[in-house]
């Protein structure tokens, strides 16, 4: 029972990201948040690791783009501009999108199933994004989109065969938090003064949600193995909904509540292994929700 309580906070931490912005970094850039998060969570990890990933650095650095940079820029800016709740349970529709594009680019068909699982999160999606919410577009946009990107993220990652995935991780980190420093510097200008206000969130951010994210996410894929882990990655778009309500006064209408719980249902489905299909738990390696 240790093992999957200890393992169980990886996906807590990672449901906690929007309301650790909401809460302490509203004031602070988006694309700069994305920036320290990713250095700050790379350089922690290196000084646990200390050693080069196990992996070509040229495909560190194309997992990096998609899993870090591209990922963490979307992801920001939807935190920014999308009630946590929102965002949280868009970004955890990762497992239903494999099965899409698997089947629509690789021709991998899922079972009867798993398809009806697919299709009751869609539906679930259209009723939480649905026109009486008036939700930012923009934000939509981007949690859909930092979704997508994780999905490339996980089929390369698999396609690849990646077993480094803590070394991996770690040079993905610093390597796209380093390319995203021009990114930001363009697009925001220069990063603003830290205040003190700021630091509780940007700790929580760094530290706990994303490096100690990793530790326990990869030491509890070992021991529980990834099956259970993907059970146990429904608990960030719980995290996300209930730290929205109780810390951040969010609330949803009728048909969003029932949207959120037919994509939890769906995704409860499509955590088991699929024949022809990559299983849902391949969603480990986003952490990230991460990350999200």
């Amino acid at each position: 029972m240790y093992p999957f309580l200890l393992t169980a906070l990886a996906p807590i931490l990672w449901g906690s990201t929007y309301a650790a912005v909401g809460l302490y970094l509203t004031d602070l850039s988006p694309l700069w948040v994305a920036v320290f998060r990713a250095l700050g969570a790379g350089v922690f990890l290196m000084l646990l690791l200390r050693r080069l990933p196990r992996m070509a650095m040229s495909k560190v650095v194309i997992l990096g783009f998609f899993n870090i940079g591209v990922f963490f820029i979307l992801l920001m800016v939807a935190a920014y501009r999308l009630p946590g709740s929102v965002a949280g349970t868009l970004g955890a529709t990762l497992p239903l999108l494999l099965i899409v594009i698997q089947w629509l680019a690789q021709g991998k068909r899922p079972a009867v199933k798993a398809t009806l699982s697919a299709v009751v999160g869609l539906l679930g999606v259209l009723l939480l994004l649905n026109p009486s919410a008036n939700l930012d577009p923009i934000g939509v946009a981007c949690a859909l989109g930092a979704t997508f990107v994780i999905a490339i993220a996980t089929l390369l990652t698999q396609h690849w065969q990646v077993k480094d995935i803590l070394g991996v991780a770690t040079w993905q980190l610093l390597t796209a938090g380093t390319l995203l420093i021009p990114v930001a510097w363009l697009w925001e200008g220069a990063p603003t003064m830290v205040t003190l206000e700021q630091l509780p969130g940007l700790f929580w951010l760094i530290i706990l949600n994303t490096a100690l994210g990793y530790i326990i996410a990869v030491n509890g894929i070992k021991q529980i193995g990834p099956n259970a882990f993907g059970m146990l990655s429904l608990l960030n778009p719980m995290m996300a909904v209930v730290l929205g309500m109780f810390l951040m006064g969010e609330t949803l209408g009728f048909w969003q509540w029932f949207g959120v719980i037919l994509i939890i249902g769906s995704l409860i489905a499509s955590n088991v292994r699929w024949r022809g299909t990559v299983p849902a738990n391949v969603i480990l390696e986003r952490q990230h929700d991460k990350v999200a």
